[in-house]
């Protein structure tokens, strides 16, 4: 098992051995927002653990986090499937987080049904479509006031980005608080014009994210480099 900090966290070196697309930068958002919890157990709901990293980076932020994270495991042209699931528990035993993390291997919708308890920081990381992010955003229905909602593949994903255009940005429950790359951090309060004002400002960036994942598709990668995009994958 990999060394701790006394405070129970795990070292970006031991994350970044998970295979994934949550960034340094994002897995240190992750973990600020689960330490500025109140004291007491964090309470942590996750959608979307794929193998892990960002599950490990949420549970390894402090020694007191209780982390639930769904995913349904299903087999896709990028996802494995079933299989990721014994990845995902390889992974937290290897960190010793196991103990912090229930998993939940069905969908967001399903497991909602039947949730009764509050949420301190909800993480978005599920499918991408807009019908789907859509449904994960009702989980913001949990969280409690002043809680922190975290938004993977923001102003980067067409369909999360359609999603929070349309049910975030003219709601009264989240404040725009930021992003880290592609992570978009909220805040549960009532936002200002000025929060909304700094979402609206995020949309030349998100066209310009669509615009290098179309060139990438298409092998044109040293026009991307002209967009500013030096990545071998999509923009994160």
């Amino acid at each position: 098992m990999p060394e701790r900090t006394p405070g129970g966290v795990v070292p970006w070196a031991e994350v970044d051995r998970i295979p994934g697309w949550l960034t340094r930068a994002q897995a240190e958002l992750l973990q600020a927002v689960v330490r500025s919890v109140h004291p007491g157990p964090a309470r942590v709901l996750e959608v979307g653990a794929h193998q892990g990293r960002s599950t490990c980076a949420l549970a390894g932020a402090r020694r007191d986090v209780v982390v639930t994270t769904i995913d349904p495991f299903v087999r896709t042209r990028r996802y494995a499937g079933p299989a990721v699931r014994g990845l995902l528990a390889a992974h937290l035993a290897r960190l010793g987080v196991e103990d912090r993390v229930t998993v939940l291997a069905t969908t967001s919708a399903q497991a909602r049904r039947g949730w009764t308890g509050e949420v301190d920081v909800l993480h978005v990381d599920g499918k991408h479509d807009y019908w789907t992010v859509t449904d994960d955003l009702r989980w913001v229905e949990h969280v409690v006031a002043g809680g922190a909602v975290l938004v993977h593949d923001a102003f980067s994903s067409i369909g999360v980005t359609l999603a929070l255009l349309r049910h975030v940005l003219p709601g009264r429950t989240l404040a725009y608080r930021g992003r880290t790359g592609s992570m978009a951090h909220f805040v549960v309060t009532a936002p200002s014009t000025a929060d909304r004002a700094r979402m609206l400002a995020e949309l030349p960036w998100w066209v310009r994210n669509v615009g290098v994942k179309v060139l990438l598709r298409l092998h044109l990668r040293p026009v991307a480099r002209l967009l500013g995009h030096t990545g071998a994958d999509d923009p994160y």
